[in-house]
C-alpha cells in the first residue's frame, strides 16, 4: 500500500499529508488515465525511468488504485513495450476503458521499421489490473494512416470514450488531433479518420461527457508566447462536433514543459489528473524525463463550462 505520507525531499522540505501532490511519491509517473470500476478508482500511468539528462526513458505502464484518493495501492506493471512484439520503444500515454466485460488498453509506442513512426497499440484483459495481452498482434493506428500530418510522432496519446449508443470512439494526436469510431471488436477503425484540431492543440487529448456536453481536453501550447504546455478544452453537442473552443482550464505543470489531463467522476465529485516535475527521489529531481502525477478537484458552471483549476500542493488532502 502506498500512501502520500510525509517524505523528505532533496530540498529538505516535508511533504504534506495523504492526498497532497504528487500523489505517488516513490516512483516517477506521467500521463495519468483514471478509470472507475465499482467503488474503486484505477489510475494508469507511464513509468519515467530517465536518468540525469536522459529524456523520456519509458518502458512500461503501471496501475494504482484507491477508494479515497489519498491512499493508493500499487498493482505493479500491467504491460511493457516488449509485450507488443512489433513495437520497439516508448511506453507513452495510455487509457483503459471497460466494455463487454473486458478491459481495453490503448497506448502510444514507437513502431519498428516495418511502419516507422509512432503508433497506437491495443491490449485486453479480464480485470482492470491485468494481465493484459496484445489484442491485435499489430498496431491499431500507424503513421501511414494519417498522411496529412507534419511529423512522425503525431499518432500518440489515445483517448477512448463509449457514447450513449454503445459506439466507442478514439481520439489522438500531436499537433494534429484526430478522431474515429472503433468497430465493436475494439481492435479496428470503423470508417474515416477525421481531423478535429482545436486551437493551440499540442497533444494529450482526453474525451469525456457530462450531461449533454462532450469535452475534448488537451495539452495546449501557443508557440508564439509560451514554451511550456498548458491545458485547454473544447465542447460539442456530439462527438461529430462542431467543437467550440472554451479556453484554458489550467496552467503549466511546475518544472515540466509537458502536461497531460485525465478527467473522471468519482463518488459524485469530478477530478482532474495531471503531472508536473516537482518530485525528488534520492538524488533524482523532477525533470523533462521524470514527472509525477497530481490530482485536483474539478468544478463546472451551470452552462457546463469548466471552472479554471489552480494546481496546488495540497491537492485533495483536505477533502473529506
Amino acid at each position: 500500500m502506498i500512501a502520500a505520507c510525509a517524505l523528505l525531499t532533496a530540498t529538505g522540505s516535508v511533504a504534506q499529508r495523504p492526498g497532497s501532490n504528487p500523489i505517488i511519491r516513490d516512483t516517477f509517473t506521467a500521463d495519468p488515465a483514471p478509470l472507475v470500476v465499482g467503488d474503486r478508482l484505477y489510475l494508469y500511468v507511464g513509468h519515467d525511468e530517465a536518468q540525469r539528462d536522459e529524456m523520456f526513458n519509458m518502458k512500461e505502464w503501471l496501475v494504482y488504485s484507491t477508494t479515497d484518493l489519498k491512499h493508493w495501492t500499487d498493482h505493479g506493471a500491467i504491460m511493457r513495450v516488449a509485450d507488443f512484439r512489433w513495437a520497439k520503444a516508448d511506453a507513452w500515454a495510455s487509457q483503459v476503458i471497460e466494455k463487454n466485460g473486458k478491459f481495453w488498453f490503448y497506448a502510444a509506442v514507437e513502431h519498428d521499421k516495418t511502419h516507422p513512426g509512432k503508433a497506437i497499440a491495443v491490449a485486453v484483459a479480464d480485470t482492470p489490473t491485468g494481465p493484459f495481452h496484445d489484442a491485435k498482434g499489430a498496431a491499431l493506428i500507424t503513421n501511414e494512416m494519417t498522411p496529412k500530418g507534419t511529423h512522425s510522432w503525431e499518432d500518440i496519446d489515445p483517448t477512448v470514450l463509449t457514447d450513449d449508443d454503445g459506439t466507442t470512439w478514439i481520439a489522438w494526436g500531436n499537433r494534429q488531433c484526430y478522431i474515429a469510431k472503433l468497430k465493436p471488436n475494439m481492435v479496428e477503425i470503423d470508417g474515416p479518420i477525421t481531423e478535429i484540431t482545436p486551437p493551440h492543440f499540442e497533444e494529450g487529448p482526453w474525451l469525456h461527457k457530462r450531461g449533454k456536453l462532450y469535452y475534448l481536453t488537451y495539452a495546449s501550447l501557443d508557440r508564439s508566447k509560451h514554451r511550456d504546455e498548458k491545458v485547454s478544452y473544447s465542447t460539442a453537442p456530439s462527438l461529430n462536433g462542431p467543437w467550440t473552443y472554451r479556453g484554458e482550464l489550467t496552467g503549466s505543470g511546475k518544472y515540466s514543459f509537458t502536461i497531460h489531463p485525465g478527467i473522471v467522476e468519482y463518488k459524485k465529485n469530478w477530478y482532474l489528473f495531471l503531472h508536473n516535475a516537482t518530485l525528488a527521489i534520492g538524488d533524482l529531481n523532477g525533470s523533462i524525463g521524470r514527472r509525477a502525477v497530481t490530482v485536483e478537484r474539478l468544478h463546472y458552471r451551470p452552462d457546463g463550462t469548466m471552472k479554471p483549476v489552480v494546481q496546488t500542493t495540497a491537492g485533495v488532502s483536505t477533502q473529506r
